[in-house]
C-alpha cells in the first residue's frame, strides 16, 4: 500500500509528551519514597541527614515542571491543529465519535481484524486521555494542597487550603497515591497499545512521537478535504 507522509504531532505536543514522561518517572520514584522511605542512608554521608529533604525538593521541583508542561499542552489543545484539539477527548459528544468508539472496542475485543485507521488518536484512546487529564489535575491539586500544609506561608495554602475543610490530610494523601498507581498502570497499557497499533497499521505511530510524521494510506483523503467535500454536497430534499 502506498502511503503519504503527514505532519500530525506538532512540536508542543511532542515536547510536552516527553517532559511528562520524565516528570511522571521522577515524581513516582520520589513520591513513593516520601510516603515509604525504603532507602536507608547512613548519617555519616554528606547528604545523609538531608536525604529526605533532597527527595522532597526533587519531587516539588519536578511537580512545578510538570504543571507548566500540562498548562502548555492545555493551551495547545485550543490553538493547535485538529489532532491536538481538546475535542479529541470527548468523542462521545458526536454521533461519529460514538461510532468510532464502537469500532475501536470491536478491535480490542477481537470482533474485527484490522484496527480503525485514524490520523490522530482513535476515539477510544481520546476518551481514555480524558481520564488521564483528570488524573493529572487531581495530582496537581492534591499535591500542591499537601505542600501548602507544610508551607502555610506559600501561595498554595490560601489557594487550596479549603480542601481540608472537606476531607482530611490523610485522605488527600491517599488519593494522591492511588492516582499515581492509576497513571502508572495507564503508562504500561499506553506503551503496549502504541506498539500494537504501530505493528498492525504500519503507519509509524511510535516514530511519530519523535518526528511528528505519520504515514497514511494515499487512498484516504486528509480530514480537512473530507470535511470540505461533505460541506459542498447538496442538502437532501
Amino acid at each position: 500500500m502506498v502511503r503519504r507522509r503527514l505532519y500530525v504531532w506538532e512540536v508542543p505536543v511532542r515536547l510536552t509528551h516527553w517532559v511528562n514522561v520524565v516528570c511522571i518517572a521522577v515524581l513516582s520514584f520520589t513520591g513513593y519514597y516520601i510516603g515509604n522511605p525504603y532507602i536507608a542512608v547512613s548519617e555519616r554521608e554528606v547528604y545523609g541527614l538531608y536525604f529526605m529533604g533532597l527527595m522532597r525538593f526533587l519531587h516539588f521541583a519536578t511537580a512545578i515542571v510538570f504543571t507548566v508542561s500540562v498548562a502548555i499542552r492545555t493551551y495547545w489543545a485550543f490553538v493547535g491543529n485538529e489532532w491536538a484539539s481538546w475535542r479529541g477527548l470527548f468523542p462521545f459528544l458526536t454521533r461519529e465519535g460514538r461510532q468510532n468508539i464502537g469500532e475501536a472496542l470491536k478491535y480490542y475485543f477481537f470482533l474485527r481484524r484490522e484496527p480503525p485507521e485514524v490520523t490522530g488518536h482513535n476515539a477510544l484512546a481520546g476518551m481514555t486521555y480524558m481520564f488521564i487529564v483528570m488524573f493529572y489535575f487531581t495530582q496537581m491539586i492534591t499535591g500542591f494542597a499537601l505542600f501548602g500544609v507544610l508551607h502555610p506561608t506559600s501561595i498554595w495554602w490560601p489557594l487550596l487550603g479549603w480542601i481540608f475543610q472537606v476531607v482530611d490530610v490523610q485522605t488527600v494523601r491517599l488519593i494522591h497515591h492511588i492516582v499515581m498507581y492509576l497513571i502508572l498502570a495507564f503508562v504500561v497499557h499506553h506503551v503496549y497499545a502504541a506498539w500494537l497499533v504501530d505493528m498492525e497499521e504500519g503507519n509509524g505511530l511510535m516514530s511519530s512521537i519523535f518526528s511528528g510524521f505519520k504515514f497514511m494510506p494515499t487512498s484516504r483523503r486528509p480530514d480537512w478535504i473530507e470535511r470540505g467535500r461533505r460541506n459542498k454536497q447538496p442538502a437532501e430534499r
